[in-house]
């Protein structure tokens, strides 16, 4: 039964890609936008959204938490649609929508020859950071979580390897390995810290313990590198910027404890700055 609601969902996606190609970039992330406020709340927990933004803004109006929905809903519906155009994003007309503060940063990383660490949530389409790294010519593998739906999978793993991030690790044991020859070939990596994970720990999050990933704080111990936190933000329809922060070093004292705690910090001033562009229907706290 579970495999005949993906391939439902696999046949959905194809017929709604094909009706974006024909709307074009711009139209067609507005009107799946406009779609998913409508649809959305039917297929993720009204509870668990409204308990996330909460613990997050613990004294927030019910008028600025439905405007956070509303718009969340809009910008999960707008990536659905503009993974349609990432191949034009990437090297076509399109790639002069996303501008990037901080290329200075960059440069310096690709002529010091150092890696580093790359750091992020789920904000805004956060597709678009690995791979405007990537176009930079940083040496740079992505760690990725697949889609439960298999048949969905094979697609974005296409689109991801082609367009995104050639070096994706599939997150698991597996992938770690090979997350471990890439760093001795002196590979840059780039991770979303803002799931919840199993075989992470305990860290505060927005004032609360959340079972955070400790594969930055590793690398770090590891490798002596430092960490840069990346992030974006949707400035209107398809526009974006990206934001290259400084590289953070830590400290060898400082304990794997310390650094994903301090990286949570980070993570949660993203958010703040534009709430309505995380993804807040996952549950994060469980």
């Amino acid at each position: 039964m579970r495999y005949v609601k993906y391939f439902l969902q696999f046949i959905f996606a194809i017929i709604s890609f094909i009706i974006f190609k024909i709307l074009g970039a711009k139209l067609a992330s507005k009107t799946s936008g406009k779609i998913f406020e409508i649809i959305g709340p039917f297929f993720r927990s009204e509870e668990i959204i409204n308990s996330n933004i909460k613990r997050a803004f613990p004294n927030i109006e019910k008028s600025e938490m439905k405007k956070i929905k509303n718009f969340m809903w809009n910008n999960y519906g707008r990536i659905f649609a503009e993974y349609m155009f990432i191949k034009n994003f990437r090297s076509g007309k399109l790639s002069s929508e996303i501008y990037i503060e901080g290329k200075y940063i960059l440069s310096e990383i690709i002529n010091s020859k150092k890696q580093v660490i790359f750091i992020s949530g789920h904000l805004s389409n956060f597709e678009l950071m690995a791979m405007s790294l990537e176009k930079t010519g940083i040496n740079l593998s992505a760690i990725y979580r697949p889609l439960n739906n298999v048949f969905l999978n094979k697609i974005m793993e296409r689109i991801r390897k082609k367009y995104i991030c050639k070096y994706q690790i599939k997150k698991g044991i597996g992938g770690l390995k090979n997350l471990i020859k890439l760093k001795k070939k002196n590979f840059s990596t780039a991770l979303m810290i803002d799931q919840r994970v199993s075989e992470g720990i305990l860290s505060n999050f927005f004032g609360e313990k959340a079972f955070t990933t400790t594969i930055p704080a590793q690398l770090i111990k590891k490798f002596n590198i430092p960490v840069v936190p990346v992030y974006i933000e949707r400035t209107k329809d398809i526009k974006f910027k990206i934001f290259i922060e400084k590289p953070i070093y830590f400290s060898k004292n400082d304990t794997i404890q310390e650094i994903t705690d301090e990286l949570n910090k980070i993570l949660e001033a993203m958010i703040i700055k534009k709430p309505e562009q995380w993804i807040w229907s996952h549950n994060r706290w469980k």
